[in-house]
């Protein structure tokens, strides 16, 4: 044995101590190390577009969502709208029939179509005692329910289905604690408006939970009105920066409005289930709307990894500019912060599964 080699057999013994020391930490930080480094989750991204640019809200109007389109660089995986179960004038009421024509127009676009659907009458108020919840479980609406259902069924294509949403306020008429509503109905309907769909095989429909932010755990707690698993397919969640105004709590980062909810939902009440950010905006009073946006985006990817949906609110609320066209520089910050492949284009107007699932990664 040559001196090098009998050098190289007495230091074995140590050196062999130091390498199974230095596999131990190397094993150790493997799963932190490759957290790190796993690629961010993919979303789909789209927007609820107002009245404000034509007159006429998207998707009935598809000119908001080219300009849109324009503004931010890349073409919109979802589009959202809402409908009551009845537009009211003095005289009188009628029934909205099932939305066939926007939600083809968005799928024609290439998104997949968000469509809010809630249980009450227009225009909006608190105290409609026709369409309080205990009405609803009454029966009162089966037959304008099974209908509806039985025209989703026929048009056939998925779509996802946010009911009577931010049910944890007290600012909607299907929440418990106002319009004569009592704790239990609110469960009770989403389970009875579900299983009617489900009845006539309505099985297109995805259907959103979507609670409000519970900025200070005042609201009604979300584990007393989650419906179920067999009866939700995404969570979701609303919530918005409302800058420096009355009766808003001033400015505040993303986290701020966001994480607590989250962390509630995605740990406690539906850890299994994808969410969805089915209202998000900031306000540009009191702090640089930019930067929220391009943090906003940045952080949906990188540290909310249930979220695998946003939709932006870009309607024209109580002169809250939370669109996007009325501020270049915020548009560019959007732009900018979809620009990752992550965010998905309007590529999905072809899809057939039900359940809708999240994009691949």
């Amino acid at each position: 044995m040559t001196q090098s080699k009998r050098k190289l057999a007495r230091q074995t013994p140590l050196a062999g101590l130091w390498l199974s020391a230095g596999l131990i930490l190397l094993l150790a930080f493997a799963p932190a190390a490759a957290a790190k480094k796993r690629p961010p989750a993919s979303l789909y991204w789209g927007a609820q577009i107002g009245e404000q640019m034509t007159g006429e809200a998207a998707p009935w109007d598809m000119e908001p969502v080219y300009r849109f389109q324009q503004i931010t660089g890349k073409g919109l995986s979802l589009i959202e709208f809402a409908a009551p179960f009845a537009e009211c004038e003095e005289s009188g009421c009628v029934m909205t029939r099932f939305p066939s024509t926007p939600l083809e127009n968005a799928r024609s676009y290439g998104a997949i179509p968000v469509f809010s659907w809630n249980s009450t009458s227009s225009p909006p108020s608190v105290n409609q005692p026709d369409f309080n919840l205990g009405t609803l479980l009454s029966g009162r609406y089966d037959a304008y329910i099974r209908e509806f259902a039985t025209k989703a069924k026929e048009w056939g294509k998925p779509f996802f289905l946010r009911f009577n949403w931010e049910m944890n306020g007290f600012w909607f008429p299907w929440s418990e604690g106002v319009n004569g509503n009592t704790p239990g109905q609110f469960v009770a309907v989403w389970r009875h408006v579900h299983d009617i769909f489900e009845s006539v095989g309505a099985t297109n429909a995805t259907w959103v939970w979507c609670p409000n932010v519970d900025l200070y755990n005042s609201l009604t707690p979300l584990g007393e009105l989650y419906p179920g698993d067999r009866y939700v397919d995404w969570t979701g969640l609303d919530g918005f920066n409302w800058g420096k105004r009355a009766g808003s709590p001033g400015w505040q980062t993303f986290n701020q409005v966001f994480h607590r909810t989250y962390r509630r939902i995605v740990t406690k009440v539906a850890p299994g289930k994808p969410m969805m950010l089915a209202e998000v905006a900031s306000t540009n009073r009191g702090g640089n709307k930019p930067a929220w946006i391009k943090n906003m985006l940045n952080k949906v990817r990188h540290n909310y990894r249930k979220i695998r949906a946003i939709v932006w609110y870009d309607v024209d609320d109580r002169g809250t500019n939370w669109p996007l066209e009325r501020s270049k520089k915020a548009g560019n910050a959007f732009r900018k912060g979809i620009n990752p492949k992550a965010y998905r284009p309007n590529i999905f107007g072809g899809i057939v599964q039900s359940p809708i699932q999240p994009p691949p990664r």
